[in-house]
């Protein structure tokens, strides 16, 4: 919905929007920061685990490459919506262009978040059911989860697909991209299918993943607590060391998402008469919309930088991938690997082979998503 748009919505029409805007310079700008970060970022994450050997990857590196597709797959789009805020919401792209790339943001939402789901709860049978994911982590099953993770994905997000198109509103000359329901409600009950698609891609996309997780990290953590007071062998401490960056990932998550789901919801049930309706503050929720939205995209640029941050073997297995030839790669083995999300035990080959390794590399990331 545009911004300024109360036509379909009768009980907000004496509401006066005129003094509320959101900026034409800082949205587009942290839009294009993302897309810059966000590509060269998650194209690296990408780059390094592939390059890394397939022998080398363990099952949390599956989730992790999955989420930097998923974000990969929508900072693509930014510099289109970029343009959109810059140009006063008036679309120059075409329909399709707009159902897509508001698909795309949903796609990468759902992908996002059962990426998440799917390391945290990978994390939990490493852990907590070691025998059960011992069992679990085929490749059949890592690419029959991954599979399921996409097929989710792409299903739950089909209504921006179907529902988004441009027109121009009457008293206007600019092209509007917005969910458009009129093919199935009426000026009536349009409301009622905007809030409710709102509230349920927040719960399916945000509060029943995340009370997985929750719950996932409450055993692990009562596990992991009883395992380190009898022994600290360095298998358990690489598990910890995953286990810390994996909470890292879904906290950032939660913070970045929380303001928009957050915002949202209150939006809507206003809209829908739930809450009372305040003019005022219904204008600052359409005007905070942009923010909160931009605060959920930064997210799709955070995570390379976060798993650079906690992770010295995501540095070393970067640090490779950039000044090693492919030769030295396919050998990497240990702590060097590109296996950076591995938190299970290798074969060590000793300070001797260590220092053989190192001697091979001498140069030793409006309104989108409403509706």
């Amino acid at each position: 919905m545009e911004l300024n748009d109360t036509d379909s919505y009768p009980g907000i029409l004496e509401c006066d929007y005129e003094d509320w805007s959101s900026s034409r310079i800082l949205i587009p700008s942290i839009y294009l920061l993302v897309f810059f970060l966000g590509t060269t970022g998650n194209g690296l994450v990408l780059w390094t685990i592939f390059c890394g050997g397939q022998e080398k990857r363990r099952s949390a590196d599956t989730f992790i490459a999955n989420l930097a597709v998923a974000d990969l797959t929508f900072v693509v789009t930014l510099p289109l919506w970029a343009t959109y805020v810059i140009l006063d919401y008036d679309w120059p792209f075409g329909s399709f262009a707009c159902k897509l790339s508001s698909y795309l943001v949903f796609v990468n939402m759902y992908a996002s978040v059962f990426c998440l789901t799917g390391l945290s709860f990978d994390r939990y049978l490493a852990i907590v059911r070691p025998i059960a994911n011992a069992k679990l982590r085929s490749k059949v099953s890592g690419l029959l989860v991954t599979l399921t993770l996409w097929a989710m994905a792409v299903l739950l997000a089909l209504p921006a697909m179907i529902f988004r198109s441009t027109t121009v509103f009457t008293g206007t000359d600019k092209v509007t991209c917005y969910m458009n329901f009129s093919s199935v409600a009426t000026d009536e009950t349009e409301q009622v299918w905007e809030a409710g698609l709102g509230l349920s891609s927040t719960l399916l996309g945000f509060v029943l993943p995340f009370a997985i997780m929750l719950t996932c990290y409450f055993f692990i953590a009562r596990t992991i607590a009883g395992h380190f007071r009898k022994e600290r062998t360095e298998a358990l401490r690489k598990r910890k060391r995953l286990l810390t960056i994996i909470i890292v990932l879904v906290a950032t998550f939660a913070v970045c998402w929380l303001p928009f789901h957050f915002v949202k919801t209150i939006y809507m049930l206003m809209d829908w008469g739930v809450m009372p309706l305040s003019c005022g503050f219904h204008a600052f929720l359409s005007n905070l919309h942009p923010y909160s939205s931009c605060l959920a995209y930064i997210n799709s640029c955070l995570n390379p930088f976060l798993y650079a941050f906690f992770d010295p073997r995501f540095r070393q297995a970067c640090a490779a991938v950039l000044c090693c030839s492919p030769g030295h790669l396919a050998g990497s083995g240990g702590d060097k690997s590109a296996s950076y999300s591995s938190g299970h035990s290798q074969n060590h080959l000793g300070k001797g082979a260590d220092a053989q390794r190192e001697k091979q590399c001498p140069d030793s990331q409006e309104t989108l998503l409403r509706g």
